[in-house]
């Protein structure tokens, strides 16, 4: 559990990277499903990485005065009605939200309107989300001209708008200790899941049985909500990169890529395992599980300290080139192979992506023009792939093979540590397992 003091200096420390200025973050709106259904809610992540606070309809506000060595934190957020909350839930309201996480100030999100005006006047910048909504664009620029109504009064309006995700996805790019207490549990529930998916898959079962499965692993362990929809691709849908029907009917001698990963207090997890629906590979499928298995091994060497963005995915490619090269899939050097892209008939993603709040992190991945250096702190997977779809020009006992191998990583000081390592990925311990 993180504490008030956690989300406290984290305001902080976002408010000392602030000029005189004020930052406007909302959480997320509720979306209706349909008429007056809502889908499950969930809070923006800028918004709960500063604060802490699941409801919806709140605002936070940092006023920053660097002269005064002094900054504010101030939440908006629904008042106290029993009577809403016997139909929707419990509310704190702007009294016990004060207290509870650690804010300067609290007010009635109805009285947004009033108050941002005031805390705008005589400020250098406003630090917004510009663009994200249309919405938000519009009241605050309805804030500014209430402040330059007060202009024969000396009051002077923000000169600048800055975009405060440009901070805060540094900030989120490094994990701190209690982040990766929770990325760490998120991945032990996630092996769980894919264990106990290897375990209960056979031939005549349906794809979504494998993925309740998954979700009642989630859930049962205490994980809020799958970190994103389950892929659960059998067969020719494995080549599919985002396929998530999940519909068919597994066959005896297809493989079955699951690419799934649940949520955690706010943090993801992401893991791809592919295995026999019957629980021996073939030796076509060993051939490329074997492949694809050896680039992402050969990638993960490659996430240390000072190591480029871009290193862990050349290796990858390397060994995947080569491998296609062998088995007739490619033909050429290496060389030519990764010049022409040839191997994009068969691997057309990158490798790997930032891991934290968000499935696909925040945070810059080339700076200045570079690929960045990685560091300690950092989370990201690592997942090559194979898609070999039916053509004149690939042998046919490859056809409709698809094979991606993905696990969660952390940058140490020293190397990484792999927080999903749990998750049987050899072609024996798969094979162990679902017998």
């Amino acid at each position: 559990m993180k504490t008030i003091e956690h989300f406290v200096k984290r305001r902080s420390r976002f408010a000392s990277a602030m000029r005189c200025g004020v930052a406007i973050i909302p959480t997320a709106p509720e979306q209706l499903r349909n008429r007056d259904a809502h889908y499950p809610y969930r809070f923006d992540s800028y918004f709960y990485y500063l604060t802490g606070f699941k409801e919806p309809e709140a605002v936070l506000v940092i006023v920053a005065e660097p002269e005064k060595q002094s900054d504010r934190h101030i939440l908006f957020c629904r008042d106290k009605d029993p009577e809403r909350e016997i139909w929707d839930g419990y509310r704190y309201g702007p009294d016990l939200a004060k207290a509870e996480f650690g804010f300067d100030e609290c007010y009635s999100v109805t009285q947004l309107d009033d108050k941002l005006p005031e805390f705008l006047a005589n400020k250098e910048i406003i630090y917004s989300a510009l663009g994200h909504s249309a919405k938000w664009d519009q009241r605050i620029a309805g804030w500014l001209n209430q402040v330059r109504l007060q202009g024969r009064s000396g009051v002077t309006v923000p000169c600048g708008i800055q975009d405060y995700r440009t901070v805060l996805d540094e900030m989120r790019l490094i994990k701190d200790d209690g982040e990766l207490r929770t990325m760490r549990r998120a991945a032990d529930i996630s092996v769980q899941a894919h264990c106990k998916a290897m375990q209960v898959t056979c031939p005549d079962r349906y794809e979504y049985e494998i993925e309740a499965e998954l979700l009642y692993t989630f859930h049962r362990n205490g994980a809020q909500y799958p970190a994103y929809t389950s892929i659960v691709a059998g067969g020719a849908n494995a080549c599919i990169l985002h396929y998530i029907d999940n519909n068919a009917q597994l066959k005896s001698g297809d493989l079955l890529l699951i690419d799934a990963g649940c949520e955690l207090d706010g943090y993801a997890s992401d893991i791809t395992r592919t295995f026999p629906v019957n629980g021996c590979f073939s030796a076509a499928q060993k051939d490329i599980y074997q492949l694809v298995l050896a680039a992402q091994l050969s990638a993960i060497d490659q996430v240390k300290p000072g190591n480029a963005w871009d290193a862990p995915h050349l290796a990858a490619l390397q060994v995947l080139a080569r491998g296609f090269i062998d088995l007739g899939l490619c033909h050429g050097s290496i060389d030519a192979v990764l010049e022409t892209e040839d191997y994009k008939r068969f691997y057309m993603h990158r490798t790997g992506h930032w891991l934290g709040m968000d499935v696909h992190d925040v945070g810059e991945y080339k700076q200045h023009g570079e690929w960045r250096k990685l560091s300690s702190g950092m989370t990201l997977t690592v997942e090559p792939g194979c898609y070999i779809r039916p053509a004149e020009n690939v042998p046919q006992h490859f056809w409709n093979i698809g094979v991606r191998i993905e696990d969660d990583v952390l940058v140490t000081p020293n190397g990484n540590e792999l927080l999903t390592a749990a998750a049987p990925k050899t072609v024996t311990e798969i094979e162990e397992l679902m017998q």
